[in-house]
């Protein structure tokens, strides 16, 4: 099985450079323009599932890249964006102290009241993932989420001994590993050109 990881094109919230986490906010012309680029990127893979979190933007950016209407996509709670609690929508350079230590260096500070923690996130990324792989009819499968879940997804698919991979995602970038035989391979990453 082939698993192609996606974050969710742009919105107005990313433009801004403010904290999104669970607040809904649609992809904007570019988010779109975005996925549209990554679908074409791709080429003309078929996937046999879609999932996405239950946001707008992780759906939209889904049905896009995944070829398929947003009915079809399979929703999983698993996969929502982290809870960033009283942070969110506050101007990055404007969290404050205890989050930004936290957002930048998660393996030394802990998570700020109000704010998910790195072992919650963990939990479910890797309950999902094992939920996913066992699927064996599947060849491709989609998975459309968010800049920082997927820093938890990807962790658990590199294997990483502290279950993460904190290089953050552009919008829309695309990785894409392989499950076969109980062990996880990176492929290869779709990033969009700059729209």
């Amino acid at each position: 099985m082939k698993i192609w990881i996606t974050r969710h094109g742009q919105t107005d919230l990313n433009r801004t450079r403010r904290m999104q986490g669970r607040v809904e906010c649609p992809l904007n012309k570019k988010g779109i323009a975005q996925a549209k680029q990554s679908r074409k990127n791709i080429g003309d893979i078929r996937f046999d599932a879609v999932y996405a979190s239950p946001l707008q933007r992780a759906q939209m950016t889904g049905s896009i890249i995944g070829g398929v209407d947003v009915s079809e996509i399979i929703v999983d709670p698993r996969l929502i964006e982290t809870d960033f609690g009283k942070y969110e929508k506050r101007k990055y350079y404007l969290m404050g102290p205890a989050m930004t230590a936290y957002w930048v260096m998660p393996k030394l500070f802990p998570a700020p009241p109000t704010v998910e923690t790195i072992a919650s996130m963990k939990e479910r990324a890797a309950s999902f993932l094992k939920d996913l792989e066992k699927h064996s009819e599947y060849e491709n499968v989609l998975v459309a989420c968010h800049g920082g879940i997927m820093r938890a997804l990807c962790g658990y698919l590199d294997d990483a001994p502290d279950g993460l991979h904190w290089e953050r995602a552009k919008n829309c970038e695309i990785r894409v590993y392989e499950y076969k035989d109980g062990k996880h391979t990176f492929l290869k990453s779709y990033i969009p050109e700059k729209i």
